[in-house]
């Protein structure tokens, strides 16, 4: 349901509980100041906007849909990860405060049936009536009034992004067009071969003697990779011989890039015929037996190809701009306080 800051200050969209999402406050003193990370010691500013404290109760909350993995972590957030995750949530319950603020100054409001409909998802999201009422106590003190005010604060924060970002973000079929005919090195496929392998790997620093049985291992190994008939025949034999990484795969290496391919290969495969299985190919003291799967010559990919993951991109680059320039704008005039 809300934007989020990513580490190193990038930003893009993202959605997170509804929770997690109504911690920063707006009053003085904070409204969860009833309650902290700290087995229950009363709340710590952390920062000021525009006279509104946010407290340390915020930011951690904060710090935890950044990382939800903290509960595997004992609670707690990884001491190499944790300046950047602190200064990104930092940075998300300032922003979010501006835009709330932002939003009361316009005079934004919450329809009556929307906010029972928020009211209702967030009591969901507890795992029982007694969970919920002990956040009640924990958190608001009891209130529903002080629930509410959270709730609405939050569809405020939801509704004014999604008019100055989301909405203005959205990429039409025309402006993935334009940027295809734009960029067609983006689009280009390049030539491939799809091959699979079956590999003969002497130890390190063989001596002579090594050498040889893995020379005398790869030709049994080439022996019975001719003897195969399909992909499937192979395949399982490069399971139960090869000593490359591709052998948990069947020997495949689906199609690899032309320029790729190390050039013993890439001189086999180009006088093989699909389905053909190669001779012995060496390189430096490995063995290879190589099997042609496909030669895919070099084209480009259809805008219908990639119509939805351009738009995709395109408004994830939009999103991000628009994000950082309504930051921007918030900050110019107003006043905020790291405490």
């Amino acid at each position: 349901m809300k934007f989020q800051f990513v580490l190193c200050a990038a930003l893009v969209l993202a959605i997170s509980p509804l929770p997690a999402q109504m911690a920063p406050s707006h009053t003085p003193g904070g409204v969860f100041a009833t309650s902290t990370p700290e087995l229950g010691a009363p709340a710590k500013p952390v920062a000021r906007v525009n006279g509104a404290v946010l407290t340390n109760a915020d930011l951690l909350r904060e710090e935890y849909a950044i990382f939800p993995y903290a509960n595997q972590h004992n609670g707690s957030i990884p001491k190499g990860m944790e300046p950047e995750i602190r200064k990104g949530a930092m940075q998300m319950i300032i922003f979010e405060e501006l835009v709330y603020q932002e939003a009361e100054r316009r005079k934004m409001s919450v329809p009556p049936a929307k906010m029972e409909q928020a009211m209702a998802q967030f009591k969901k999201q507890f795992k029982s009536p007694d969970e919920y009422q002990e956040f009640m106590k924990t958190e608001l003190g009891g209130s529903q009034q002080l629930l509410r005010a959270k709730v609405r604060r939050s569809l405020l924060i939801d509704e004014y992004l999604k008019q100055e970002v989301q909405d203005k973000a959205i990429v039409s079929v025309a402006e993935a067009k334009a940027y295809y005919d734009k960029n067609p090195d983006k689009f280009r496929i390049p030539e491939s071969y799809s091959i699979q392998s079956i590999s003969i790997i002497p130890p390190d620093n063989a001596n002579a003697s090594q050498l040889k049985e893995a020379r005398k291992h790869a030709e049994e190994a080439l022996r019975q990779a001719k003897a195969t008939k399909s992909y499937e025949e192979f395949g399982v034999l490069a399971e139960k011989i090869s000593e490359d990484s591709y052998r948990v795969m069947m020997g495949d290496h689906k199609a690899v890039d032309k320029a790729n391919l190390p050039p013993p290969v890439l001189q086999a495969l180009s006088a093989m015929r699909i389905g053909q299985v190669s001779d012995l190919i060496q390189i430096e003291n490995l063995y290879t037996v190589v099997r042609l799967n496909a030669h895919n010559p070099a084209g480009m990919k259809t805008f219908d190809q990639v119509k939805d993951s351009v738009r995709k991109q395109l408004a994830t680059q939009k999103t991000e701009q628009l994000r950082a320039g309504l930051d921007k704008k918030l900050r110019a005039n107003a006043k905020v306080e790291e405490l």
